[in-house]
């Protein structure tokens, strides 16, 4: 029997360059970025140690073992041991540039007693900008090995192995730091130590580092603490109190002992010859500037935005081209009948509704990496945080929001740059309320009929553009709103704090900004795609089943006969009315027509009738569905936003006592409907995925159709107020 290999963990900092060594140690396919909070899972690989192959662990990036996110608790479970072995040794990555806050974080790690080797990353970049690194020195500071090394052009790594062997084979046990602690906190601490040994909690070597932990952790109220089982935190909380009690606040004791040992270290160890950091600063002057970095930011997001709708246009075009190409192709070779609509409308639509977002997001995340690993996404959210902490949003909440307006799909999944749960949870649960490009030919067919092209506001600016105007505006208002709603109720939390650095500007690395989308693409289409496809299936299904037999019967027999005739457009004509005519009374005698009439008594004070009813439920496969399905319920077998037959048969519509249906109230009743409601069954699955249940994406669904309901019935009274006036 084989022996399970050693287990190695890969710690330190966002931004240390932790991933690309972790890349550079094992031939991994991890994901490179430059930019905090990229690397949100643990991967493992396997690194070649001398003779002995060891299993190395990329943990998330993290600037301390205080837990803020689940990320950082998984960084934290991980080092103690918690739901695996304990580590053999950990490899703690200090980025060179910036050793001082690398070091508080390694200190730390040393604190748990667990055999470590502190890794000076980035040695190249260090010396150009003339900082000169006593190695030496802070091996003899630290007790542990240290190593500078220089990932990206694989320098430092042979000697990275040889220093990890001699960690790994040494049995002397290594040297915790000694913090200089006032005497309440030390007595505090070893007396929470020792019982959390007495509970199995802890290990004599790992205790003293879990008190300290438990402690800082202690005011996390809200959150539970990880590591720690639920009948030790009231043990932690009373020793934060009986330090508190002294007069000591136990935060400034413990972290300002760390920080002086650091400082020392430092001091010894680090030479400053000539910092050379002035073309950085100089574009950070401008890029961080509270005006031009906006005005900046806006040119290049206005760029990303023409990317996700104008230049992924063609592309969608193909996609649905071929998706009609590969219907005709089914058409031809089954038979007509129930199984052909199945396999044409149902499943090979419903692939069509999933990988129709492809384009969008690879365009998406292709810019989000590229501003990612330059690094300039990290002075976006530095010049947007104070913008977006007035309504309890994360700086790095703006570009998946932004991204909303052209679809909600990548915009949800790029909220995985955000660390914190809650923070990502408001994110996404807010975006979908920003009008996506679907939603756009909704609101120009609804437009275009309800307000006549040659309306102007003062004969300067149509009352069609004023109200496209005042529906985008609408959409901004109301996601920044929930999102100040849902931060101070059921994602009640402090105001999100913005904790990250400026790094270096660096040049993508192109195979790593191709491999990021291909992951990113692959998991919508593995992971999302299949709860779309499913549905996709599903609502067809009750578009057009249960169905009246006599009725089908007939129409399929009309539609026989006019197959029979001679080509022409006679034949064509006639082929189309009598498909249109199937369309609508399958449609009418579907279940979700049957829905339709059901829901009209609760949708009456709308001003909706059942077959707008029935476009509502069309739209939750895609919103643009809304205007295909009125095609059929009026008679004409589809149709677009453009489409003339279409606008004048809904103007010409009437309800059962003869008034107009497509009236101004009703028209805008219908436009906020479709501003504020979750019509669409791709996000829901979505935000189910990344939110990791169904809990939260019934909540999205939920609140939002409410907030529909009540904001149409608002823009009906209101607007029958002014019509009568």
């Amino acid at each position: 029997m084989t022996s399970a290999p050693k287990r190695v963990l890969l710690a330190g900092n966002p931004n240390a360059g932790k991933t690309t060594l972790f890349n550079a140690l094992t031939g991994s396919q991890a994901r490179v970025g430059n930019y905090p909070g990229v690397t949100v899972e643990r991967r493992s690989g396997t690194y070649r140690v001398g003779t002995e192959d060891i299993e190395l662990v990329d943990l998330p990036g993290t600037y301390s073992l205080t837990a803020r996110s689940a990320e950082e608790a998984v960084a934290i479970e991980a080092v103690f041991g918690r739901g695996a072995e304990e580590p053999s040794a950990v490899l703690v990555v200090v980025d060179s540039t910036s050793l001082r806050r690398g070091l508080y974080f390694a200190v730390q790690i040393l604190e748990t007693g667990v055999p470590a080797v502190l890794v000076l990353s980035l040695a190249d970049e260090a010396r150009g900008l003339g900082i000169a690194l006593d190695v030496e020195g802070l091996m003899r500071a630290s007790g542990v090995e240290v190593v500078a090394v220089s990932a990206a052009k694989n320098e430092g790594l042979a000697d990275l192995a040889l220093a990890l062997s001699r960690t790994l084979a040494s049995n002397a046990s290594p040297r915790v730091p000694d913090l200089d602690c006032p005497e309440v906190v030390s007595n505090a601490l070893d007396a929470l130590a020792e019982k959390l040994v007495d509970l199995d909690q802890a290990t004599p070597h790992t205790a003293r580092a879990l008190a300290r932990y438990a402690v800082l952790a202690g005011d996390e109220s809200d959150e539970p603490l990880a590591c720690l089982a639920p009948s030790c935190v009231p043990l932690a909380l009373e020793a934060r109190r009986r330090i508190e009690a002294s007069g000591i606040d136990p935060d400034v004791a413990i972290v300002g002992a760390r920080y002086a040992l650091v400082d020392a270290w430092a001091t010894t160890t680090i030479g400053l010859a000539r910092p050379e950091r002035a073309r950085t600063e100089f574009i950070d002057r401008w890029l961080t500037h509270p005006v031009v970095g906006l005005l900046v930011f806006t040119l290049v997001m206005g760029i990303v935005f023409e990317a996700l709708y104008a230049w992924s246009a063609p592309f969608v075009s193909l996609i649905e081209i071929a998706i009609t190409a590969i219907q005709g192709v089914v058409a031809d070779a089954i038979p007509h009948g129930a199984f052909r609509d199945l396999v044409s409308e149902g499943i090979v639509a419903g692939v069509g509704n999933v990988i129709v977002f492809v384009p969008q997001i690879a365009f998406l995340f292709l810019f989000v990496t590229l501003l990612e690993d330059s690094g300039y996404l990290a002075r976006v959210a530095f010049v947007i945080d104070r913008l977006m902490r007035g309504v309890g949003l994360h700086g790095k909440a703006f570009v998946p929001l932004l991204s909303g307006f052209a679809c909600a799909i990548p915009a949800v999944l790029s909220t995985r740059t955000i660390e914190n749960r809650r923070d990502r949870l408001v994110t996404m649960l807010a975006l979908p309320l920003m009008s996506c490009s679907a939603r756009l030919p909704v609101y120009v067919l609804i437009v275009a009929t309800v307000f006549p092209h040659d309306s102007a506001h003062h004969g300067l600016v149509s009352t069609g553009a004023l109200a496209l105007l005042a529906l985008y505006t609408l959409s901004v208002a109301a996601t920044l709103t929930a999102a100040a709603v849902m931060r101070r109720t059921v994602l009640r939390g402090p105001t999100p704090t913005l904790l990250l650095e400026l790094p270096p500007y660096r040049a993508p690395i192109a195979r790593n900004v191709l491999r990021a989308v291909n992951d990113r693409v692959k998991s919508f289409l593995t992971e999302a795609g299949t709860t779309i496809l499913a549905l996709s299936i599903v609502l067809w299904a009750l578009l057009n089943y249960p169905q009246d037999t006599r009725l089908e019967a007939r129409f399929m027999g009309e539609v026989a006969r006019a197959e029979q005739m001679s080509e022409g457009p006679a034949r064509d004509a006639a082929m189309a009315v009598a498909t249109s005519a199937a369309a609508e009374s399958r449609l009418e005698h579907s279940a979700l027509g049957r829905l339709g009439k059901t829901m009209e008594p609760a949708l009456a004070p709308l001003g909706f009738d059942w077959r707008i009813d029935v476009g509502i439920l069309g739209a939750f496969a895609a919103r643009e569905v809304f205007i295909s399905t009125l095609g059929i319920v009026f008679g004409l077998g589809g149709g677009d936003e453009a489409s003339q037959p279409l606008r004048a048969s809904l103007r010409q519509a009437t309800r059962a006592d003869g008034s107009v249906l497509f009236d101004v109230p009703t028209g805008v009743s219908l436009l906020v409907f479709f501003v504020l409601a979750c019509q669409c069954m791709s996000t829901v699955a979505v935000v189910r995925r990344e939110a990791g249940g169904w809990k939260w994406a019934a909540f999205l669904f939920t609140y939002m159709t409410v907030l529909a309901y009540v904001g149409a019935y608002v823009a009906r009274s209101l607007t029958l107020v002014i019509v009568g006036a």
